[in-house]
């Protein structure tokens, strides 16, 4: 449910601000707020020492700077059913990376679920595209997101990490606006940029419910079992379609139905294979 309210919430606050303006506030405080719960009020946490620093690092660039920096800017061009919808999508590429990286024998439902998945996006997407609702570049980007969120789940699996869900969280947020803080000056007009209400509004959504309570139950459950964790992420294009109508009268048709059907298709078939493997 917090997940899904991203995408609106960004809708929301791109309204005020350039996209990546708002992804490196949000960043920046979420993560500065995050490490002083760590060190400061909880007390006997630990810094990350030596190989940490790295591997907090290349986790910070793929889950943060890339995944959220891009889909920042995706839903500057498309619907936020649409964004929604493709988070849906990454346990089908959280497997296949699983394949090519951790060495997981892929099954052809699993190939096959990846395809249908891919199919009621498109589906879902196709009458928006003539309803400057959604876009094929703004598609493309989306896409490049969410192969860099499945990439870095399936980096977070492959090591058992010594620190607590907090600091983990913290410094990858952090690092991850100090990787991005160089791209948005030489790229963003920042005296552009509206500080007003719906952009704070916007920002502390994305900071609190999202950066900070849906990311740790996430890490959570990625910690349990990468591939069952990323399961869970069927329900948000449900959740987000209904947020999306809503607040922001998105259509909801036929189309939208039948990707929506398509995806949960093509995780069903992941599933089944991720229970047979158990």
């Amino acid at each position: 449910m917090f997940w899904a309210s991203a995408s609106v919430a960004t809708k929301f606050g791109v309204q005020s601000a350039a996209p990546l303006v708002l992804a490196t506030v949000r960043f920046l405080i979420a993560g500065t707020g995050m490490l002083l719960v760590a060190y400061v009020f909880q007390k006997g946490n630990p810094l990350p020492t030596g190989v940490e620093w790295k591997r907090l690092t290349i986790f910070a660039a793929l889950n943060t700077t890339i995944y959220l920096g891009l889909f920042v800017l995706a839903l500057k061009q498309v619907s936020a059913g649409i964004g929604s919808l493709s988070t849906a999508t990454n346990p089908l590429f959280i497997t296949l990376m699983s394949a090519a990286f951790l060495r997981r024998p892929l099954r052809w439902q699993e190939g096959a679920g990846l395809l249908l998945g891919l199919l009621g996006v498109c589906v879902a997407a196709y009458p928006l595209l003539g309803q400057a609702y959604a876009t094929v570049e703004g598609l493309l980007i989306l896409l490049g997101s969410m192969l860099s969120i499945s990439a870095a789940t399936v980096y977070y699996a492959r090591y058992n990490w010594r620190l607590p869900n907090l600091v983990i969280n913290g410094w990858q947020v952090l690092i991850g606006g100090l990787l991005i803080l160089p791209v948005t000056l030489l790229t963003t007009d920042i005296s552009a940029t509206s500080f007003d209400g719906r952009f704070w509004a916007s920002v502390g959504w994305l900071i609190g419910p999202v950066s900070v309570l849906a990311l740790q139950l996430w890490f959570r459950l990625v910690r349990a079992d990468a591939v069952k964790a990323s399961l869970w992420l069927f329900l948000c294009p449900i959740f987000g379609f209904a947020y999306s109508s809503v607040l922001l009268g998105e259509p909801i048709t036929l189309y939208t139905v039948a990707g929506t059907v398509l995806v949960v298709g093509g995780l069903g078939l992941g599933r089944k294979t991720a229970v047979a493997t158990d």
